[in-house]
């Protein structure tokens, strides 16, 4: 007599980089993960690499990290969503340097493997930009190759965003990576000169669906935002 065992469901995974720091990826990685649970759909986020943590009672802790924890409908452990975590609020490679340790981008790549739990959605949110050092070999893209899934860019609408995008969405192609969408991020209460005219010119140009348009919003709430984004792509 035996018995069938029930088959794995497959995640979906994105990672979510950014055209520099500060340009509001964790912000649109909440409002993903939003979306996504709106969609009756089941999401987990990862914070693999975190440099700026707060110590407290239960070690060091990471905002960016806090609020995917708070948005995604799986519960992790803060440990599980991020397994690095850095006091200063510095480089990766220089933060881990201070504390001699060193990154290991496998072990990296399977602890974050291993936290799907059967999810239909997980969103791996990164540190900084595309190029970021993670040791003195290799950068955060190096752990996206070694996960092979597709990338989405949040792109800070301020003046240079069209070379910084692009030049960003070349890179990921050239680490033959796909760009799975991106999304345009206004990051300031001022809008950009030709804020209209810019981000017709990354339409024409990104060759990668457009997941939205993300006006500022004072003391912003990443259901707010969800709204804005498109993620049947997805």
């Amino acid at each position: 007599m035996g018995f069938f065992s029930k088959k794995k469901k497959e995640t979906r995974i994105y990672f979510i980089t950014g055209t520099d720091t500060g340009v509001g990826k964790t912000l649109v990685c909440s409002a993903l993960l939003q979306a996504v649970n709106k969609a009756n759909l089941t999401s987990v986020a990862l914070k693999p690499v975190a440099a700026g943590c707060e110590m407290t009672d239960q070690g060091l802790v990471n905002d960016d990290a806090l609020e995917l924890q708070a948005n995604m409908s799986i519960e992790l452990g803060y440990e599980d969503i991020n397994p690095i975590a850095l006091e200063s609020a510095i480089a990766p490679h220089i933060a881990a340097a201070e504390t001699d340790l060193n990154i290991d981008i496998e072990e990296l790549a399977e602890h974050c493997r291993a936290m799907t739990h059967d999810a239909d959605v997980m969103l791996i949110e990164g540190a900084g930009g595309w190029r970021v050092p993670l040791n003195e070999d290799q950068y955060m893209s190096d752990l996206v190759k070694a996960l092979d899934v597709p990338v989405i860019i949040v792109v800070a609408m301020r003046l240079g965003c069209i070379n910084h995008a692009l030049l960003t969405a070349e890179a990921i192609r050239s680490d033959g990576l796909q760009v799975a969408g991106w999304v345009a991020n206004c990051v300031t209460a001022e809008n950009m000169p030709a804020l209209g005219d810019n981000l017709l010119a990354l339409r024409d140009r990104m060759e990668a669906p457009f997941l939205g348009f993300l006006p500022y919003l004072e003391n912003v709430d990443p259901s707010q935002v969800a709204p804005y984004l498109e993620i049947s792509y997805l």
